[in-house]
Order: structure tokens, then C-alpha cells, then sequence
């Protein structure tokens, strides 16, 4: 009965137009199809048990650092301004920002205060700068940046003389500055004592003796003491330094709280005492000294030198009003000839300050209380710049009062051709070095009393590190303190060790897979090979 069915199997498919199958053939395909079969459910199997694994596996939660966030601060000096672009994590570091100098850019001309009576040239004075933290700061960053402008004694000194244009020109940068893609905080002139407040930070900042990063990957307090801040500015000089001694005069406190840590501090700013007023003043007291006359001997300037300057020039700052007289003519000049002697220089740079009385336990100058030095300090500014010419065309190494003698002395016996080939770069300077540095001296040692012991213990420095050294870093570490954080980013991830167990289990269970495949394979291909033509 087999035989007949099979007989008609075969010819009814032929008679259908198919071609008659071997039996072999389809005994064969039968069997591959019974070995397949199984494959797709222990797969299945498979992927549900990792899925399972995956959904019970225990994630935590992973801090995504926010980036950097940026600041901008306009230092608005007497004599220029320059801008600064710091950048620290958005996170912060005990309440105040890891500030690095990201870039600066210096302003060409004079201070903003030069612009008086132009209208609208202060602001348009900073546009080039501007443009250029346009394109320093990344694009999303910019709403986000803050933006201040701080100005010093040059504007202190248009504020005290002209109330009106002062505000002025503060309106006008202000204005300029909303004009940018920035987040503007506001224009303001810093008192003396934030301004000598805000150099001492930057002194310590950039030494490390606030934070630093350690070699465990951590900020660290290094807990060394900190280092005093000595700027010498175009219109201002300021000291500032830690100390435990009772300050008789709490004007000339502060109080700063960084990383944690509360900082007592003096500070006092001598206004009329920078570098471009203290010129303007010797100027004036020869002139009032020699009866207004058109000639003057200028002790300071180098022998057989002479300038000429109007008596506007001279008495039209209100540091040297007080020298004028009241039927000198602005419009008439005065000549001034050189005649290098340096202990005129001293005696009439000397009579500058005033040392004869003071109401406290003792003062530097001007009836000032100050406490005894103590510590090392850091000069910078217009220190440091007179400091390195002293040396340079003297070849002295400035490091004692004695040295510091012997090279003021040296450079004001030069003659104005020695010094121009000494110093090429520096000629339109070279006759005030004399007169700056003599000032240097009678400024530190006189008034501020460094001594043989506390006078190799000043650093003479421009920049520290890749930040040029000044109050403007101060400033912006201190403003971070009042800039709220940015939230750090959650995210879920597993722990190391879970996606470990998780990687190796799902590389078993694939072996394994691969494993059932090829015997479920080698079975067929023996079940397939066993059947024998009929």
C-alpha cells in the first residue's frame, strides 16, 4: 500500500507540471527544519534573562561637572584700561570660584578719566577690546558672563574735582558695555582701600597660599602665611598685608572671607601718590620753590636736560592745586633744566610727604597709622617697572636699602644720552626714572619703614604664573562669591563592578548560544548524511 501511495505522489506531481522531489531531499529538509525550531525560543530566553538582569542591576547617580564659567572685569586705571577674562568651574570651589586668567587685552589711549568733556569717547575707547571677548568667550557663554567695570584713582580723582562728568563717563562705558552680549553688572569707582584690598587677594591667589591643587587630585589648604601687596598705580600707591597687630585706625581695616578662611587685613591708599602725580607734584613745588618763574632747575633730571610744560598741565589735577598760585597764567610754560644732583632730588622729593606729626602710636606719612611690617611682600605695578629699569641700566641688583641707594644714586648722576643707550625702548620715560625711583626709595624706607631685615623679603613681579598681577583678579574672586553656582547634572549609571558581572554573564550565555547552535547543526548534518537513496 506504501508503494502504490508513493507511486501516485510522484506521478500526480508530474502530472502537475512539478518536478518529481528525491526523497532524499526532502527527508533532509524536514530534519533542518526540526533543528532550527528550537533556536528562536532559547534566544528569546536569553534576551529576556539579561533584560531582567539590566532592570534589577542597582544604578547611583553620576555628577556632571557644569563647565566653565567665565567673568569679565575692565580695569579702569588712571593712565589706561585693560580688560580681563577669567574662567573657572561653574561648580566653585567652598563658596568661591577656582579663578585662571583666561586672556586680557589692553585699551590703547589714556584712562577713561582722559575722556572728560568728550562725549561718548570713553566708551567707544573699549570697543576693540570687547570685540575681542566676543570672540575669546564661547558663544553660549556669553549671557551667562558677567561683566564689571572697576575704575581707580584716576577716576577717584575726576570724582573729587568733577562730580558731574565723572558720572558722566561712567553712564557712557556703562552704555557701551550693555551694547555686548554680556551680562553687565554694573560700572563703579573702588575706594583705596578695596583697590589695595583686592591686590593683596591676587598677591596670595596666585602664590597658592589660599588653595591648591595637590598631587591627590584635591584642593588643598596649604596653610602657609600670606604675602603683603605693594601697587603703585598712576595716581595711587597702596599697601596692604595680614597682621596681628591691633590697628588703631579701623578705617584702614578689612575683612575678606576666601576658601572658607577669614582674613584680617590693613590697608591704606595714599591718593596723590602714584606714579603720574607724584611727576605732576615735584613739578609744582619747584615752580612754587623757584617764584613761578619761566625757568627751574629740575634736580632730578639728568644734567643739561630740559623739558617745558605749560603751568596748565601742571596745576590742573587736584593733587597739585595746592601749589598753585592765584595770578599764575595757565597759558604760560615753564622750562626745566636738569641738573642731576641727587641730594636736591631727595630734599625736594621728600618734602612731598609729611612726616612731622601723627595722632597715633606711630605712622607711616600724612598722620596715617600703620602697624610694623611684617612677612614678605610683593611689589608690582609701577614698583616693578622702576625696580627692572634700576636694575637694568645700573646692572645693581636691588635687593637692600643699600643697593637701592647706591642704584638711584648711580642712575641720576647718568647723562640722558647714557641711559637712551642703555634703554632705547624706554625714551620718552627716561628723564622721570631719576625722580620715580628716588620716590621709591624715600617711600619705602622712610614711610613705610622696610629696614635691612624686611627690605629682601619684596618680590619686584609683573605676572605670577600666566596672570598679570593687580587688583582686577582680586576683584573677580571676590564677585564669584556672590555668583550662585550652577546645579551639577544628574545622570544614572551603573557601579564598575555591576557592569563587570553584567558584561561577563551576557558574554557566557552568548557562548553558550553559539555553542547549541553548532550542535543543533552537526546534528542535522548527520540525520541529513545516515538516509541512503532509495
Amino acid at each position: 500500500m506504501r508503494e502504490v501511495v508513493r507511486h501516485f505522489s510522484l506521478s500526480a506531481r508530474s502530472e502537475l507540471g512539478f518536478p518529481a522531489a528525491p526523497l532524499t531531499s526532502q527527508r533532509h529538509l524536514m530534519a533542518q527544519q526540526r533543528s532550527s525550531h528550537p533556536v528562536l525560543p532559547v534566544l528569546l530566553l536569553l534576551g529576556g534573562v539579561v533584560a531582567v538582569l539590566l532592570l534589577t542591576v542597582p544604578t547611583r547617580d553620576v555628577l556632571d561637572a557644569p563647565g566653565f564659567a567665565y567673568g569679565i572685569v575692565l580695569d579702569a586705571g588712571s593712565s589706561h584700561t585693560a580688560l580681563y577674562i577669567y574662567k573657572w568651574p561653574a561648580d566653585k570651589q567652598n563658596g568661591t570660584g577656582v579663578v585662571t586668567q583666561h586672556s586680557e587685552c589692553h585699551v590703547k589711549g589714556g584712562g577713561i578719566s582722559s575722556y572728560a568733556g568728550q562725549q561718548g569717547a570713553a566708551g567707544q575707547s573699549l570697543e576693540v577690546c570687547l570685540d575681542q571677548a566676543v570672540k575669546d568667550i564661547p558663544k553660549e557663554r556669553h549671557r551667562l558672563t558677567p561683566v564689571y567695570l572697576g575704575a581707580t584713582a584716576g577716576m577717584r580723582l575726576l570724582n573729587k574735582s568733577s562730580p558731574e562728568q565723572s558720572g558722566q563717563i561712567l553712564q557712557e562705558v556703562g552704555h557701551r558695555i550693555q551694547s555686548y552680549p554680556f551680562n553687565y553688572q554694573g560700572a563703579a569707582i573702588l575706594s583705596g582701600k578695596e583697590e589695595g584690598a583686592y591686590g593683596w587677594v591676587t598677591v596670595n591667589y596666585l602664590l597658592e597660599n589660599f588653595i591648591k591643587y595637590g598631587f591627590v587630585g584635591h584642593w588643598l589648604s596649604p596653610g602657609r602665611p600670606t604675602v603683603g601687596a605693594l601697587d603703585f598705580g598712576g595716581a595711587s600707591t597702596q599697601i596692604t598685608f595680614a597682621t596681628q597687630e591691633d590697628v588703631e585706625d579701623k578705617r584702614d581695616t578689612m575683612k575678606l572671607r576666601l576658601y572658607g578662611h577669614e582674613y584680617s587685613l590693613y590697608t591704606h591708599s595714599f591718593l596723590c601718590y602714584g606714579r603720574d602725580q607724584v611727576l605732576k607734584r615735584l613739578q609744582a613745588h619747584l615752580v612754587q620753590s623757584q617764584g613761578y618763574s619761566q625757568s627751574a632747575v629740575h634736580p632730578c633730571y639728568p644734567a643739561g636736560h630740559s623739558r617745558s610744560f605749560k603751568f596748565s598741565s601742571i596745576f590742573n589735577s587736584p593733587c597739585t592745586e595746592q601749589y598753585a598760585s592765584s595770578s599764575y597764567n595757565p597759558e604760560a610754560s615753564v622750562t626745566f633744566q636738569g641738573s642731576g644732583h641727587y641730594e636736591h632730588c631727595v630734599g625736594n622729593v621728600s618734602e612731598i610727604f609729611s612726616f612731622d606729626s601723627c595722632s597715633f602710636s606711630r605712622c607711616s606719612f600724612d598722620k596715617v597709622f600703620q602697624p610694623n611690617v611684617t612677612g614678605s611682600f610683593m611689589a608690582f605695578s609701577a614698583f616693578f617697572y622702576t625696580h627692572s629699569f634700576l636694575q637694568e641700566v645700573t646692572g645693581i641688583t636691588v635687593n637692600s636699602p643699600s643697593r637701592l641707594d647706591n642704584a638711584t644714586r648711580t642712575l641720576c648722576a647718568m647723562s640722558f644720552d647714557k641711559m637712551l643707550r642703555l634703554a632705547p625702548k624706554q625714551e620718552p620715560r627716561l628723564p622721570d626714572y631719576c625722580a620715580s625711583s628716588v620716590f621709591i626709595k624715600v617711600l619705602m624706607l622712610r614711610g613705610y619703614g622696610f629696614d635691612d631685615t624686611s627690605f629682601p623679603r619684596i618680590s619686584f613681579q609683573k605676572k605670577a604664573g600666566d596672570a598679570s598681577v593687580g587688583w582686577a583678579l582680586g576683584y573677580m574672586l571676590s564677585l564669584s562669591n556672590l555668583l550662585p553656582a550652577e546645579k551639577v547634572g544628574h545622570r544614572k549609571a551603573l557601579a564598575l563592578s555591576a557592569w563587570g558581572m553584567l558584561v561577563g554573564l551576557c558574554g557566557l550565555l552568548l557562548s553558550a548560544a553559539l555553542v547549541f547552535i553548532m550542535l543543533q547543526a552537526c546534528n542535522g548534518r548527520r540525520k541529513g548524511g545516515g538516509e541512503g537513496p532509495i
